[in-house]
């Protein structure tokens, strides 16, 4: 088992139980699964750069991303319809542990001038997301094999009524937020 997932079901559910008062375990909100994209506008030249892009992607995720395709064409961004533009990963159980752990233990202190992630970040759902500006910050990438330094979007889905329920599960897996 994810070493994450054990402290969330040992410690995390019962400090969150009793912050906000819950009955039962289950009433505990819990990460459902985070979903990780690439977007490479570049990709449309060099077929290669998307190749490479897929690679790393399934090196920092532990799992093989789909390649995504425009849905229409656009004139102006010299996009055709079905031209593949990008990749992603959505991560669920133990993978999707591991791969929060990775990413809160190794790869945030790794971010040049970190100063703490946004609290703000949270959209209508409860759901948190954030941008990286590149795939470096991941020790599992070997920087003499990049060929385009590319970020990502992460997006943690969870399943808390609140947007403090959300914020305080995150905060107890270890996010590191700026100070309100």
């Amino acid at each position: 088992m994810a070493r994450l997932r054990e402290r969330y079901r040992t410690e995390i559910t019962d400090e969150m139980m009793k912050k906000f008062e819950y009955k039962n375990r289950l009433q505990v909100p819990r990460i459902k699964k985070i979903s990780i994209n690439v977007g490479l506008g570049k990709a449309m030249e060099d077929s290669k750069l998307l190749d490479n892009a897929v690679e790393g992607l399934a090196v920092i995720a532990g799992q093989r991303p789909a390649v995504t395709k425009a849905k229409k064409s656009i004139a102006n961004f010299k996009v055709r319809k079905g031209v593949a533009v990008g990749c992603k990963v959505t991560l669920r159980g133990n993978i999707m542990y591991e791969f929060l752990d990775r990413f809160i233990c190794v790869a945030i202190p790794r971010i040049k001038d970190f100063r703490g992630l946004s609290p703000k970040s949270f959209d209508k759902s409860n759901n948190y997301s954030m941008g990286l500006t590149e795939q470096t910050i991941f020790p599992e990438i070997e920087y003499d094999n990049i060929t385009l330094v590319h970020g990502m979007d992460i997006t943690m889905v969870t399943n808390a009524h609140t947007r403090d329920e959300a914020f305080e599960l995150l905060r107890l897996m270890g996010m590191p937020f700026k100070v309100r």
